[in-house]
């Protein structure tokens, strides 16, 4: 990106800090080189953690003026990538061009491809018999959400040509009927709409007061992905004083949801705003926190938040 693009800025969550701190250079450097697929053979430790410095913390400052610039977050969901056993970790990458966000790519490498609207907590060691090809998720501003696998698994050729499928968000119009997804480190008590629904994993048991809480693993991004993709219908997370909101957990999620006819807003209903934090670009202060919906039950869930 960074030879393609060389004037356009990073945010990003990482820096090389860690891999320096930690004599871990070599030990990336190797990885690095063995699973690049640039065609440069002069690949350098210095020019490797450079690469990872573009996106850090003090590599750029923005000041008030918009800015066209990448937000990347390298691995959503680290617990489960660190995990592993078919953790559903995100690689995620949004385009902002003077406030807006205008192109969006995700990945899961490890997302169940097939037709099932089931989704497994595979931290706990659960399984079924959907393909884990894996999944690229792409939106253009204007053009829609698509998806494709990630790998073919029956193919060696990594040259196949890929079929690309448009993603919608499902149809959802009653509350009840909706699938939910919600931040990890979160329970539905937390939430503004427990005191209307409780909930369940147990899709026999949904009712008018009971709504379905699908497992979704780690990270933010994925929910947004299954919520693009129909697998889910809300993803609703909670600000919290003592956890920092960050615009790569969310960036390249709001144009994916908003291409595939959803909505994402924060719980007053008002857009995210990705400059609120004028000089670095890393944080978010949404009001609440987050909602991301499909379109018909956006103002139906806003009005349970404040009148809770």
């Amino acid at each position: 990106m960074g030879k393609l693009f060389p004037s356009i800025p990073l945010v990003a969550e990482e820096d090389s800090a860690f891999v320096r701190e930690n004599n871990l250079v070599d030990a990336v450097f190797e990885v690095v080189t063995d699973k690049s697929s640039i065609n440069d053979k002069e690949l350098s430790r210095d020019g490797v953690l450079m690469a990872i410095d573009r996106g850090g913390k003090d590599a750029f400052l923005f000041g008030t003026e918009p800015a066209t610039y990448w937000i990347l977050d390298p691995i959503d969901g680290t617990r489960g990538f660190v995990k592993g056993r078919g953790a559903l970790y995100v690689v995620g990458l949004a385009l902002v061009v003077e406030g807006e966000i205008v192109l969006g790519v995700m990945g899961c490498p490890n997302w169940q491809y097939g037709d099932s609207d089931i989704v497994v907590d595979e931290i706990q060691g659960g399984e079924n018999n959907m393909s884990r090809s894996g999944i690229i998720m792409i939106s253009h501003v204007g053009c829609g959400t698509w998806r494709t696998r990630l790998r073919d698994p029956e193919s060696s050729n990594t040259k196949t040509a890929r079929d690309w499928t448009r993603c919608l968000v499902d149809g959802f119009h009653q509350v009840h009927e909706a699938r939910f997804c919600i931040s990890d480190s979160q329970t539905w008590e937390s939430l503004p709409l427990s005191t209307k629904f409780s909930a369940t994993t147990d899709s026999n048991r949904v009712g008018e007061k009971q709504i379905l809480l699908l497992p979704t693993c780690c990270g933010s991004l994925c929910k947004y992905l299954m919520v693009a993709s129909g697998r889910a219908s809300v993803f609703i997370l909670r600000d919290r004083t003592e956890r920092i909101i960050k615009v790569w957990d969310h960036a390249v999620g709001v144009i994916c949801i908003h291409e595939a006819g959803g909505k994402v807003s924060d719980w007053e209903g008002s857009q995210l705003n990705f400059a609120v934090d004028e000089i670095e670009r890393r944080v978010l202060f949404p009001c609440g926190g987050i909602l991301v919906t499909n379109d018909s039950l956006h103002d139906r869930i806003l009005e349970i938040i404040s009148s809770s």
